[in-house]
């Protein structure tokens, strides 16, 4: 079965990560993909979120990473898959995925959306967190893969000289 795990991985954190991990233990094929909304302002463009998560996740034969714009129920479509994977971390988060899981599933009745548990050692890192802790130098290097936390510290050395 093929699975779908969308975000904007802006970056990819650790939390991310262990979800993706979990995923290739239980599914056939799991795509991470990044979404690639021109309306959100990112710290990263889509290239560097999508070169960040494949150099986190070499080795993993079934894991393949993408991207897509527009409507993730035609991706889905494109793609052939059935089932999103979410990640909750708290109830908070919950009620949001929710809605989107039924909007999905109004649009494409075939679209089922599976929701993994955050680990409770990643229940309060979030990108926004990892961006906020990085651009006042904080350390990072337990919350993001080495390749997020250099190219953190790259991004963020700018602003301070």
């Amino acid at each position: 079965m093929t699975v779908i795990y969308p975000g904007s991985f802006d970056p990819i954190t650790n939390g991310h990560i262990d979800i993706i991990e979990r995923c290739s233990k239980k599914f056939n094929r799991v795509i991470v993909s990044v979404l690639n909304n021109s309306s959100k302002e990112t710290l990263f463009t889509v290239e560097e979120r999508v070169d960040m998560i494949e150099k986190s996740l070499e080795g993993y034969d079934n894991i393949e990473v993408d991207s897509f714009s527009g409507l993730l129920i035609d991706y889905a479509k494109e793609k052939e898959a059935k089932l999103i994977v979410r990640g909750l971390r708290a109830v908070s988060d919950f009620e949001y995925e929710m809605q989107m899981a039924l909007i999905n599933k109004s649009l494409y009745q075939d679209l089922e959306t599976f929701f993994f548990i955050a680990s409770s050692k990643y229940s309060f890192l979030s990108s926004s967190v990892v961006k906020e802790v990085s651009s006042h130098g904080g350390d990072v290097k337990d919350l993001v893969p080495d390749i997020v936390e250099k190219a953190l510290n790259e991004k963020f050395i700018k602003d301070f000289y």
